[in-house]
């Protein structure tokens, strides 16, 4: 017997999943535990797979749309069965795209029953109601002969089917600008079609092209960012510490390990690998935290937990934002063990594989922007954490060594500091913990 198959949630804060691509097409056989699709969530990237056995007889919700959980997406049962009552109820295929939809809709309902009413009320004789009849028909016919396309107002919902979003998300284009023909000014393939044809821009009187701002919908990944860093900065108290490393030793040190390394993997016919300032900044954090445990600590609502573990949070750039994979017992793991985790991370997030449990539970957080040519900068807290360091770029600076003026190199970090847990001095016996292992790199072997 066929059923309506809902979004599940497949993760606990997961109010929305858009899906990206479905793995069947209609048709198909469909096992148990067979992927579906592909959901990205406010996580990550999660498999939908299927619960029944059978055939997919219908997609209600086409890839790209965003749907709360529940929603029905798809209908499952045997091949040939007769589905149009579950259509019907499912909404034909529509779906529960949003609550600014519903409500959307619901008002339209509302108007639409308000002219209703005042209609039947407007009392006139019967050759009155049938001569305005006889009248509003030939309008009607006169106007729907004569319909020009509408263009939605500024502000208001666009209607427009699934195919013709996507299509506007592949040609960059907003819908708002967009002539409709369909009923409401419903935008259809036609007319999306023929504002492509036309350039899809207005000109000014000089000539000059003049395009509306491209309009976006915000990824399940980059609304939890807002969010999150909304409530960071509304909640949190923040403080800032910052301190200008010496950081020759630490490039000469990274410089031998990177030949120590090439010179095995020759040797051994294996892989050449490197590490990165990043992945030293990540080991001599660890132990500066296992050093100075006050401020491996978190502000939660039982109490100040004060952590026994050192997981510190990396930020990774995606396209949606940023993510921060957890490298799990930083300061019993080797610099070369931490590089490797790292890039692994890297390469899984930009791919969205990155599973929820590896982007959460961290107890420190570095964000590193010196590849970027960023000399300082003061970053948001990732809560429940206390404290995240910033780290700038290396530049050539010179340096006074046994009063001599030499050339050297330095680089600026910045501690980030949740008042309520970590107090000034706390932070400061951090960095000068860090500044000591950074600044004697040899150190982190002891």
């Amino acid at each position: 017997m066929a059923k309506v198959i809902g979004l599940p949630k497949l993760s606990p804060t997961m109010e929305e999943g858009t899906l990206l691509e479905w793995s069947k097409s209609e048709g198909d056989a469909v096992e148990v535990d067979d992927l579906l699709a592909e959901v990205e969530t406010d996580k990550a990237t999660m498999e939908f797979r299927s619960f029944d056995k059978g055939v997919l007889l219908k997609i209600l919700v086409e890839a790209g749309e965003s749907v709360a959980p529940d929603t029905p997406v798809a209908i499952i049962g045997e091949e040939g069965e007769d589905i149009s009552e579950l259509l019907a109820s499912a909404g034909s295929g529509d779906g529960k795209k949003s609550k600014s939809d519903k409500k959307s809709k619901g008002d339209e309902k509302s108007k639409d029953d308000k002219k209703a009413k005042k209609s039947k009320s407007d009392g006139k004789s019967k050759d009155d109601k049938k001569s305005t009849g006889d009248d509003e028909e030939k309008t009607e016919k006169k106007s729907s002969s004569d319909a020009k396309p509408k263009k939605a107002k500024s502000g208001e919902r666009v209607f427009a089917s699934p195919l013709v979003r996507r299509l506007a998300r592949e040609n960059d284009v907003d819908l708002a600008e967009v002539d409709g023909s369909g009923p409401r000014g419903r935008v259809i393939k036609r007319d999306l079609d023929a504002y492509l044809e036309s350039g899809g821009s207005q000109q000014t009187s000089g000539g000059f092209e003049r395009r509306p701002p491209r309009i976006e919908k915000a990824s399940p990944t980059r609304k939890t960012i807002a969010r999150r860093l909304t409530e960071s900065k509304q909640t949190v108290p923040h403080f800032y510490l910052t301190i200008d490393l010496d950081a020759g030793a630490l490039v000469a040190a990274r410089s031998q390990m990177n030949a120590s390394i090439q010179s095995r993997a020759e040797k051994n016919g294996e892989t050449i690998e490197k590490v990165s300032f990043n992945d030293l900044v990540i080991k001599a954090s660890a132990l500066a935290l296992r050093e100075i445990p006050e401020a491996n600590a978190s502000w939660m609502e039982d109490g100040i937990h004060y952590h026994q573990v050192v997981d510190i949070s990396v930020a990774v750039a995606i396209p949606e934002g940023l993510v921060t994979p957890v490298v799990r017992d930083a300061d019993r793991k080797g610099v070369l063990a931490i590089s490797r985790e790292v890039k692994e991370f890297a390469a899984r997030a930009r791919d969205r594989k990155l599973k929820p449990e590896e982007m959460s539970g961290g107890t420190f957080s570095i964000s590193n922007l010196g590849m970027y040519g960023v000399e300082e900068f003061a970053a948001v807290i990732n809560p429940p954490e206390g404290a995240l360091l910033a780290v700038g770029s290396l530049r050539d600076a010179a340096i006074v060594r046994d009063g001599v003026l030499v050339a050297g190199k330095k680089m600026k970090v910045t501690l980030s500091c949740d008042h309520r847990v970590i107090d000034g001095a706390v932070g400061a016996r951090f960095l000068q913990a860090l500044q000591g292992l950074l600044e004697a790199p040899l150190a982190m072997l002891l």
